[in-house]
């Protein structure tokens, strides 16, 4: 069974070193991702086995992933495995949303085209349950909302960075 795909694309008006740097510098990352939300990275590694320790904080609370490296080619790819974890960093189910897979495997490709960079972003479940397949399929069109507002806050931070 092929397993079901949330692919997002984008093209930036900025060099793929620095949209690299936005997806590997913490306080640069910490600035785009989780739209509306505060984000606090309170680890980031980003070579193989590296970790990337991320609390979103919202309405009094703090929802936390734990992302880590599997493969890490600068400034062309990331790949990590990305779960929901409790305040541990310990992996556990989304307290949200039960069947959500316990882990997705994530590849973010940084492509020169010209004086543009085109990032292609794969979402797929790993090593995930019949359930959490089915949870993650229904929810790919979902998917964009959150990820859309985040690429819109990364192109004012690229145009921002470089006047």
């Amino acid at each position: 069974m092929s397993l079901p795909e949330y692919i997002l694309e984008r093209r930036f008006n900025a060099p793929r070193e620095l949209v690299w740097k936005t997806w590997t510098d913490a306080d640069l990352l910490a600035r785009w991702y989780g739209p509306g939300v505060e984000t606090v990275i309170h680890q980031l590694d980003v070579r193989p086995g590296g970790l990337w320790l991320n609390e979103m904080r919202f309405g009094g609370g703090s929802h936390y992933q734990r992302v880590e490296y599997t493969e890490v080619i600068e400034p062309e790819k990331l790949v990590w495995l990305h779960s929901v974890s409790d305040a541990d960093w310990e992996v556990t189910a989304n307290p949200m949303m039960p069947d959500w897979p316990r882990t997705l495997l994530t590849t973010v490709t940084f492509t020169q085209s010209g004086d543009q960079t085109e990032v292609r972003l794969v979402w797929t479940p790993h090593d995930a349950s019949d359930a959490e397949i089915t949870c993650f399929a229904g929810a790919i069109s979902g998917l964009d909302k959150g990820w859309g507002k985040g690429m819109e806050m990364l192109e004012e931070l690229l145009a921002e960075l470089q006047n």
